[in-house]
C-alpha cells in the first residue's frame, strides 16, 4: 500500500464520519417534524450543537486536511472538481460556523433561562432550513468528488446546479412548522 491510499482512505473515513452522522442528526430532525414531536426535534438539535464543536468541526478539518495533502501531493488544485469541491467545502464549513454553532448556542442559554418558548421553536425551524441548504451542498460535494466532473460534463454539472438549487427552495420554502399556533 502506497501513502496516496492511506491518506485517501483517511479521507474518505473523515468524511463517512462528518457527512454520515450529520445526515443521521438531520434526518431525526426531520422525522421529529414530520411528526409533530417537538421533544425529540429539541433532542436532535441539541446532539447537533453539542456534537458540533467536538466531532463534526474535527472530522470536517480532517477531512479537508486529508484532501489537501493529496492535492497537495498527488492531485494538484486546478481541476475543476478540486475546485467545486474545496467551493462546496468552503459553503458547508461557513454554514456550520455561522449559523449553527452561534444559533445552537443561542438556542440553548435560551432554553436554559426561558425553557421551549415558541421563539426556541422558530430558531430552530430556521436552522432546518439552514440544514436541508447544508445538505444539498454536501450531496454535491460527495457526487463531485466521485464522478470528478470537467467542464465537459455538462449534465453533471446542470445536476449539481439542479440539487444546489432544490435545496436553496427547500430551505427558503420552510416545512411543516413547529411553532404551536396562536388560534
Amino acid at each position: 500500500m502506497d501513502w496516496y491510499s492511506i491518506v485517501k482512505f483517511l479521507h474518505v473515513v473523515s468524511a463517512i464520519l462528518w457527512v454520515g452522522g450529520g445526515f443521521v442528526l438531520f434526518l431525526l430532525g426531520v422525522l421529529a417534524e414530520r411528526a409533530g414531536n417537538i421533544q425529540d426535534k429539541l433532542q436532535a438539535m441539541r446532539a447537533s450543537g453539542e456534537l458540533g464543536g467536538r466531532f463534526f468541526a474535527p472530522m470536517s478539518m480532517l477531512t479537508l486536511i486529508f484532501g489537501l495533502i493529496m492535492c497537495g501531493f498527488w492531485v494538484g488544485f486546478s481541476d475543476l472538481w478540486i475546485i467545486i469541491g474545496l467551493v462546496g467545502y468552503a459553503t458547508t464549513f461557513s454554514i456550520g460556523m455561522l449559523v449553527f454553532k452561534p444559533t445552537g448556542e443561542r438556542m440553548g442559554a435560551m432554553v436554559a433561562k426561558e425553557g421551549v418558548t415558541p421563539a426556541v421553536l422558530a430558531i430552530g425551524q430556521r436552522m432546518m432550513r439552514w440544514a436541508r441548504f447544508d445538505y444539498a451542498v454536501m450531496l454535491v460535494i460527495i457526487s463531485d468528488m466521485v464522478l470528478k466532473p470537467t467542464l465537459h460534463d455538462i449534465g453533471i454539472l446542470a445536476g449539481m446546479v439542479l440539487v444546489i438549487a432544490s435545496g436553496a427552495a427547500l430551505a427558503l420554502g420552510g416545512g411543516r412548522q413547529l411553532v404551536p399556533s396562536a388560534a
